[in-house]
């Protein structure tokens, strides 16, 4: 069975005040990007499981 990941869960992705919505901070070369947007990607490489404290030691 493959592993999914959502990116509501990714530490990668947050919410962008300025622009009122959700987005991925990876720096994504122009063929991920393209699989990102078309949601053609079953598993993203660069999923990493957010939680309160890895948020909280990004922003320090």
């Amino acid at each position: 069975m493959k592993e999914t990941a959502s990116c509501e869960y990714c530490m990668y992705y947050s919410y962008n005040e300025e622009y009122e919505y959700y987005e991925c901070e990876m720096d994504l070369d122009e063929d991920d990007m393209i699989r990102f947007l078309s949601n053609s990607v079953e598993r993203c490489p660069y999923f990493r499981m957010g939680n309160e404290y890895s948020i909280v030691k990004k922003q320090i």
